[in-house]
């Protein structure tokens, strides 16, 4: 699942975060855009899961803020 976070803060640790999200998923995936300031994040976890691992981080984030968003897959690949 894919999941936006907007994030205001200043500097933000992608290494950091992804090893947060990456212990409780380990094929958790995220990077930042600069322009429109969000975070996105790709994973097999919850809203409240995201944002424990934000806050873990350093980016501590209120759950609601976790934007899920809509599915892009077309089950082509088979995953």
């Amino acid at each position: 699942m894919e999941f936006h976070i907007p994030l205001d803060t200043g500097r933000i640790d992608i290494g950091a975060v992804e090893g947060q999200l990456q212990s409780l998923d380990p094929a958790a995936i995220a990077d930042f855009d600069h322009l429109s300031r969000t975070l996105r994040v790709s994973a097999t976890l919850d809203e409240a899961q995201i944002a424990a691992s934000l806050a873990r981080a350093g980016h501590p984030v209120d759950a609601t803020s976790v934007e899920r968003q809509a599915s892009v897959c077309c089950g082509g690949c088979g995953g």
